[in-house]
């Protein structure tokens, strides 16, 4: 059974029977993340790795006025380059975990996302946004760069050009202008962003969760290669399909026009 332990940082709440809210909750600061919040999400991203159990979708929002303002400035301000180090190599396995996670993430943005932030929400399967969220991923303003996969997913987000002049300037954008370039995938009127999120991942919840971890699994890889080396991995995961329980209740549901129960086996 996942079993998730009390976080400072992180709050986790059961939504319905398969879908868990994670919530940055570091509103003070803008949920900053500090070296607790990188040990705590990557305690839970790895439980989930290895048995995701009954969560068949996750959602990740921020508390307060803020998804996430990236790393914790004021923190480190004053580490040594080997605890920034330290840090810096704790998030770095999250965001793959978070990429490679069996479950899907949709990332709510309820307002200010910025940094790593931004690239928190980037390595989620897709984005549903408020209205009024703002962008940015501004690490040259402050010389450094982005090192948790921004300079990966945002030009496979937006475009080679459009993100390198982003990144290149940290110039902010609007939630607007991220949903009209393909990076967001739904703007949301204020304060429905974690409840359309949710209801999404409701959508997804329904249906048969060994059958959307094997597509996630062809989209992502497939799409690291070429178009013939993935349609054979695509093939690989749908023949893994067929001989479960979950694909033999899902022909019989369809047959007798009833909802499928599925049980992931």
């Amino acid at each position: 059974m996942f079993d998730m332990p009390p976080y400072e940082t992180l709050l986790t709440e059961r939504v319905g029977g398969h879908i868990l809210l994670v919530t940055m909750n570091r509103p003070e600061v803008l949920n900053a993340m500090n070296m607790q919040m990188g040990h705590e999400t990557h305690d839970l991203l790895t439980r989930l790795h290895h048995d995701p159990d009954w969560v068949r979708c996750v959602v990740l929002t921020g508390a307060g006025r803020a998804f996430s303002a990236g790393g914790d400035l004021k923190v480190r301000n004053t580490q040594s380059i080997r605890d920034w180090t330290i840090q810096h190599e704790i998030g770095e396995r999250s965001f793959e975990l978070r990429i490679e996670s069996p479950v899907p993430w949709i990332a709510a943005v309820n307002g200010i996302c910025y940094a790593g932030g931004l690239e928190a929400a980037l390595t989620c399967d897709f984005i549903y946004a408020d209205r009024d969220a703002k962008f940015a991923q501004t690490e040259c303003r402050i010389g450094i760069m982005p090192g948790g996969m921004g300079t990966q997913n945002l030009p496979r987000a937006v475009g080679e050009r459009r993100a390198k002049e982003l990144i290149l300037s940290a110039r902010p954008f609007s939630a607007q202008e991220a949903y009209e370039w393909g990076m967001v995938n739904q703007l949301c009127d204020a304060g429905t962003v974690v409840e359309q999120a949710l209801a999404a991942a409701q959508r997804v919840a329904d249906c048969a969760p060994l059958s959307v971890r094997q597509a996630k699994k062809s989209i992502h890889f497939g799409l690291q290669g070429d178009l013939h080396t993935g349609y054979r991995l695509e093939l690989e995961a749908y023949y893994r399909l067929l001989d479960t329980e979950d694909r033999r209740e899902g022909i019989a549901a369809f047959n007798e026009k009833r909802k499928a129960d599925f049980k992931g086996r």
